[in-house]
């Protein structure tokens, strides 16, 4: 559609050209003469108009019908109802009809329509590939065991459930199901929000789309299909879209009582010349015309979409794309921002927050020790010992007869002494004996604690944390100077999420949600009388922000994420949420501005172009008219263009 209105507006403004030029009006108006030389210069005026008018015209014409039918007229009836009386009573004068034509006016108000129709569409973005992009987190193929206990690949549409399927070290899980064999970690942070990878062995439940580690698993499918935790995020999404309600634009209301202006005064200017005043049937029509044409203004189908574009570069350069128009305009009234923690308050990746030796090892000799056996591992609670060992110590040692304990940690020679990373609970399974009362006040935080062993004792603890971003004060703060409510919402414990919570200062929290029930929670917030916004960045969030007034994405996040998201947050900075509702605010002040400046002049046109100055000898001709309606239009684009990015300060 808006490659449709790109190529209506070249091809009309190209036939606007020499209509312009032969213009009687227009050239009247310019000083020029008028062209004689040029034979039957109505009739091609006639004949370029036709073409203006049919084919320009026509999207207007066609959603204008569909207007009046659902009684709802606005800005399309109004341009069809301009161009309509524009054309017919031009039409009407070609051909025999004493008066003047509009057929310069018909033309440009056209272009000027399908100019900033085609703006607006391009400023507004189509229907979301949310469902597109969650198909995408589940493989294609699968390892399905055979009786004889090989496998064989086969589509995953075509598992059942009871089926068996292999999955591999670093592949997709390609169903809902249960470990039958094998000891791995999962990294389900795509699906659940959580950052630290979850460790499964038999018995335990794994979804569809989630990416194995470094064991093997054999999983008895359990869900397929529609039943499937994918499949059920994807319909939460569908249906929290479709109930989203899609408020009427400004200009449409404007449009819709200019268009009872439009009517009510042309009625009004023809009975008042016929009663009153005597003069002659030619003359009233003439009024007429001139005063319904000119309650059309050119600068109202501009005002809107040239803030669109404006803001919507503004918003760009500043790192965030506004995908839907009508929640980001909405921003200026939230209430409250609910925020996802892991990925979006937090960096969603761990750092060593705390190293506590139980014997002679000092801390840094500890992290040595620890980094150098899981440099080598992938897992990311190994990376993350190891990134923040390099951090501080700046080189490590290398290791030597590296081994991976699957599920449980890893271990290797580092400078001649052997050493484990191990999680407690297999530390306590192998009878190693750690310093409880240094390691429970970790626990109490909701921090993972790993043993560290050296030469069969154990030699100290590790504790990792998702680290919070620099950024997310700053922003809680932003927000409530503001007046809104600022919440969380994660699927961890409670002593994780309130001191999360504790340290930014939040006004809520809601903790150990699950993924299907994110959506709800935002819903009861609303159910409070806030308007809401939702800021996250995984699968598990995407029916949240699509049931959300406003919903962001964090843009490091998922594709799934961003494409349900109304604002993406390119940078992956809580404090654009700030950002984006003061531009929000400033996108609305402007917005005003422009509807006043498209449709203020009509309070003086309207009258004088009816002839309520006549007996003084001041009448507004349509030439005279086309200049306010020329200036309005200037005035809306420069005031558009002056806007800028509210001050973060």
């Amino acid at each position: 559609m808006a490659q449709d209105f790109k190529r209506r507006f070249i091809i009309s403004t190209a036939l606007t050209l020499p209509l312009a030029y032969l213009s009687p009006m227009l050239r009247t108006l310019v000083g020029l003469g008028q062209p004689e030389w040029v034979p039957g210069r109505m009739y091609i005026l006639f004949g370029i108009a036709t073409i203006v008018f049919f084919y320009g015209g026509m999207p207007f014409l066609r959603h204008a019908k569909m207007e009046l039918k659902d009684k709802q007229p606005g800005m399309m009836t109004l341009i069809a109802l301009a161009i309509i009386i524009a054309y017919v009573y031009s039409a009407l004068v070609t051909f025999g009809l004493p008066g003047r034509v509009f057929y310069w006016e018909l033309a440009s108000l056209i272009d000027i329509m399908l100019l900033g129709h085609f703006i607006e569409m391009r400023s507004v973005m189509s229907a979301s590939g949310a469902m597109e992009e969650l198909a995408k987190l589940v493989p294609n193929k699968a390892h399905r065991l055979k009786e004889d206990g090989s496998t064989e690949e086969v589509a995953v549409s075509d598992l059942n459930p009871e089926d068996t399927v292999l999955v591999k070290p670093g592949e997709k899980i390609p169903a809902d199901g249960e470990v039958v064999e094998g000891r791995s970690s999962v990294n389900e942070s795509l699906l659940t929000g959580e950052a630290k990878p979850v460790d499964k062995e038999q018995g335990g439940e794994v979804i569809g789309g989630s990416v194995n580690g470094e064991g093997s698993l054999t999983v008895q499918v359990k869900k397929t299909g529609k039943d499937s935790f994918l499949n059920q995020v994807m319909d939460m999404v569908s249906k929290a879209q479709e109930s989203k309600s899609k408020a009427q634009s400004l200009a449409d209301k404007a449009a819709m009582w200019l268009t009872f202006v439009a009517i009510g005064s042309g009625a009004i200017t023809m009975v008042l010349w016929l009663v009153l005043s005597g003069k002659e049937f030619v003359f009233a029509l003439e009024r007429t015309v001139t005063v319904m044409i000119i309650t059309c203004p050119h600068a109202l189908g501009l005002a809107i979409p040239l803030v669109v574009a404006v803001s919507t570069a503004i918003a760009a350069r500043n790192g965030f794309l506004i995908r839907n128009r009508t929640p980001f305009e909405n921003a200026r009234r939230l209430q409250a921002v609910i925020f996802d923690k892991t990925g979006t308050l937090t960096r969603g990746e761990f750092g060593v927050s705390d190293v506590e030796p139980f014997g002679e090892l000092g801390e840094d000799e500890l992290l040595k020790l620890a980094g150098a056996v899981e440099a080598k591992s992938e897992h990311p609670i190994a990376r993350a010992i190891a990134d923040s060992a390099r951090e501080k110590l700046d080189s490590l040692p290398e290791s030597q007869d590296f081994d991976s304990i699957p599920g449980r940690g890893a271990k290797a020679t580092v400078d001649g002494r052997e050493v484990m990373t191990i999680s407690l609970r297999y530390a306590g399974e192998q009878g190693y004996e750690v310093r409880q009362e240094a390691i429970d006040p970790l626990l109490e935080e909701g921090k993972t604690v790993i043993a560290v062993i050296v030469d069969g004792a154990a030699a100290g603890a590790i504790a990792l944390d998702d680290v919070v971003r620099e950024t997310s004060k700053q922003a809680v703060a932003g927000l409530k100077e503001m007046g809104l409510q600022v919440m969380m919402l994660t699927g961890d414990n409670e002593k994780v999420a309130g001191r999360v919570a504790r340290e930014l200062g939040l006004d809520d929290v809601f903790a150990e949600v699950v993924p299907d029930e994110k959506a709800a929670k935002v819903k009861s917030v609303q159910e409070r009388g806030l308007a809401t916004a939702m800021v996250g960045d995984g699968v598990n969030d995407a029916p949240a922000l699509a049931q959300a007034d406003v919903g962001f994405a964090i843009g490091a996040g998922t594709d799934v994420a961003v494409e349900t998201a109304d604002v993406v947050l390119v940078k992956s900075n809580p404090m654009d949420v700030v950002q984006v509702i003061r531009l929000s605010r400033e996108v609305r002040k402007k917005t005003v501005q422009n509807l006043f400046w498209a449709m203020g002049y009509n309070v003086v046109a309207i009258p004088l172009a009816a002839g309520v100055l006549a007996w003084a000898g001041i009448i507004l001709s349509p030439a005279a008219g086309a200049v306010v309606m020329s200036l309005s239009t200037v005035i809306v684009a420069v005031n558009a263009r002056i806007m800028s990015m509210p001050d973060a300060s």
